[in-house]
């Protein structure tokens, strides 16, 4: 099971966001430079799975990066968005990451969920 999980809900609809793109990178300290780490695209369920091993999981600070706008363009909307980036800081180990996208055409929110 990976350590660091998402789950991307459009609720403007009441339904996951199936076959949203996305990315996950890692910040490094030194350059101040974005690293990608892994892409990935959510399922029918809006998960993606398997985002990264707990090997490649270190202490840093990492970003999640939803291509939302693609995701509205599939649909034949426009959105407010064109993409959403989520930011956090990762110092435990052995702890477990879950991260949602709470999103509608002009609004999201996000939290840490377990």
């Amino acid at each position: 099971i990976s350590p660091l999980t998402t789950h991307v809900l459009n609720i403007a609809e009441g339904a996951p966001a199936t076959r949203m793109a996305l990315s996950l990178h890692r910040l490094d300290h030194n350059t101040k430079i974005w690293n990608m780490l892994t892409v990935g695209t959510t399922n029918t369920d809006g998960r993606c799975p398997g985002l990264i091993s707990r090997a490649g999981f270190t202490p840093g600070t990492y970003k999640l990066r939803f291509e939302t706008g693609q995701y509205w363009d599939s649909l034949g909307q426009t959105a407010f968005y064109p993409y959403v980036e989520v930011v956090f800081t990762f110092k435990e180990p052995d702890q477990r990451f879950h991260i949602p996208l709470l999103l509608s055409r002009f609004s999201y929110s996000t939290y840490r969920g377990s």
